[in-house]
C-alpha cells in the first residue's frame, strides 16, 4: 500500500479508539512512522494552520508542505484513498461521504462515554452535541432491549416470559429512573451519566450474544443461562462503579442503579 507523505494525522490521545486505529495507519504504512501526533501535544508549526477546537472534535490530516488540513472522515477518506485508489470513487461520490460523516460524527461526539477516561485540568473536550447524543442514547436502548427480549426465551420457564414489550419498557424504565436520580443529585452529569449508563447496558447485550448463539444451536438449560446471566449483570455492576469513579459520581447512582435491577427481577418473578 502506498504511504501518504508529508502528512500529520491529529489524535485525541485520552480516547482509545483513536489510538488504536492512528496507529493502525502507522503499522500498515498508510502513514509514516511520524505521521501521526496528539493534538494535546500539537507541534508549533502545525497550530496556525489547524482549527484547534475542530480538531478536538474532528480527527485533523495536516499536510506539512502546503498547510491543506482536512478534518473527520475526510481525514480517514484521503488516507485510505492514497492506499487503495480503488475506493477512491466511492470516497468521491457525495451520499456516501455525507453519511459516513454521519457516522462519523456519532461516534466522534459520543467517544467520551463510549470509552471514557478521567479528565484532565485545562484539557480540551469534544463539543457536546445534544441530537446526537438522544441518538445514542435511543440506538443503544433499542438494541440492548432487543438483545434482552431474544435472551429471555432461554431463560423460560425458569423466569417467566413477558410481553414482547416487557423488556423494551425496562430498559427505557431505567433510564427515566436513572436520570431522574442524577438530576436531583449531579444534574451537571445528567447527559453525560446516562451515555456511560447506556453504553454499560449495550455491553452487557453483547456479552449476552455468545450465550444466545450457543443455545440457538445446543440446548442449554434455563439455570445456566441464568447463571451466565448474573455474571454478566455482575461485570456491568464493576463497569457502573468504575465510570461513576470517573465521573466523580460516587456510590448513590451505582446503588439506585443495583436497586432498579432487583426490584425489577422481584416484580417479574412474582
Amino acid at each position: 500500500m502506498k504511504t501518504l507523505a508529508n502528512h500529520l494525522l491529529l489524535y485525541d490521545a485520552e480516547c482509545p479508539m483513536c489510538n488504536i486505529y492512528t496507529k493502525a495507519f502507522i503499522k500498515t504504512k498508510m502513514l509514516d512512522p511520524n505521521g501521526r501526533e496528539a493534538y494535546q501535544n500539537m507541534p508549533a508549526t502545525v497550530c496556525p494552520l489547524v482549527d484547534r477546537q475542530r480538531a478536538v472534535n474532528e480527527i485533523a490530516l495536516v499536510n506539512t508542505q502546503t498547510g491543506e488540513v482536512s478534518y473527520g472522515v475526510y481525514s480517514i477518506f484521503k488516507i485510505l484513498g492514497n492506499a487503495m485508489p480503488v475506493f477512491r470513487p466511492i470516497f468521491n461520490f457525495r451520499p456516501f461521504s455525507w453519511i459516513m460523516s454521519k457516522v462519523y460524527a456519532f461516534i466522534s461526539y459520543n467517544r467520551k462515554i463510549i470509552m471514557p477516561a478521567k479528565a484532565k485540568p485545562n484539557e480540551l473536550l469534544p463539543d457536546f452535541k445534544l441530537h446526537y447524543r438522544i441518538a445514542y442514547l435511543i440506538l443503544t436502548w433499542l438494541l440492548t432491549a432487543a438483545v434482552l427480549t431474544a435472551y429471555a426465551k432461554t431463560l423460560s420457564p425458569l423466569v417467566p416470559l413477558g410481553t414482547a414489550y416487557r423488556e423494551y419498557l425496562i430498559c427505557g424504565g431505567q433510564m427515566v429512573f436513572q436520570g431522574l436520580v442524577c438530576l436531583c443529585y449531579k444534574p451537571k452529569k445528567y447527559w453525560d451519566y446516562l451515555g456511560n449508563m447506556m453504553t454499560i447496558s449495550f455491553a452487557g447485550a453483547l456479552l449476552l450474544l455468545p450465550m444466545l448463539l450457543i443455545s440457538n444451536f445446543v440446548p442449554v438449560d434455563a439455570t445456566v443461562c441464568a447463571l451466565y446471566f448474573l455474571g454478566v449483570a455482575g461485570l456491568m455492576f464493576l463497569e457502573h462503579l468504575r465510570r461513576s469513579h470517573i465521573l466523580d459520581l460516587g456510590l448513590t447512582l451505582s446503588l439506585t442503579w443495583a436497586i432498579y435491577r432487583l426490584a425489577v427481577l422481584v416484580w417479574i418473578l412474582i
